[in-house]
């Protein structure tokens, strides 16, 4: 990917979540926001969820720099589950039964993945941030919905209880913003 572009160059990130945003912008300011109604497919492959939002995006803001993300709660005593499908998970059946899940089967230690995608117009690329930590009994107040129940490795808070900017120094998402933002400084 040759991105003969400088940072002057906007990059959009596709969402219609404020939080998402606010957070995003958090970490890289210059980020801006992008409005749109995107399909998602259901799907365990990040990559390929991604793939179809990116395709779509493109339709609606062609030869532009867009991003867009997949969140993944990845709980082991559930083979990997509910994984992008947690949004899903959430909605049914909340945050306490969740937890009650990955405590029924034994094993709660987790991954929080997110997965970027972004395109300068033509060629996609993928970039990923992991925290590995374990799901407990929701504790903490959040607009994010998983985040009362996820306690980072190494931390004996939720990332709920964390608030945004204690978070934002280790989470999944800074992670995969900062090698999206190498890899766009490098070209």
């Amino acid at each position: 990917v040759i991105i003969n572009r400088s940072m002057e160059e906007k990059i959009y990130f596709v969402t219609g979540n404020k939080n998402k945003l606010k957070e995003v912008q958090m970490i890289w300011p210059e980020i801006e926001g992008l409005e749109l109604d995107l399909k998602e497919i259901q799907e365990l492959e990040p990559k390929k969820i991604l793939e179809e939002k990116l395709e779509e995006a493109k339709k609606h803001k062609p030869n532009t720099c867009l991003m867009v993300e997949d969140l993944s709660l990845e709980i082991n005593g559930m083979n990997g589950l509910p994984g992008p499908l947690i949004k899903w998970f959430l909605k049914s059946v909340g945050r306490e039964s969740v937890y009650k899940m990955a405590k029924l089967f034994g094993n709660q230690e987790a991954i929080a993945r997110v997965t970027l995608g972004f395109t300068d117009g033509e060629e996609n690329k993928y970039f990923e941030g992991i925290v590995k930590g374990k799901i407990v009994e929701p504790r903490g107040e959040s607009d994010f919905g998983w985040d009362p129940i996820f306690v980072p490795e190494g931390f004996g808070k939720t990332f709920a209880e964390m608030g945004v900017e204690e978070k934002n120094k280790i989470s999944h998402r800074k992670i995969a913003l900062e090698k999206l933002r190498k890899f766009v400084e490098e070209k």
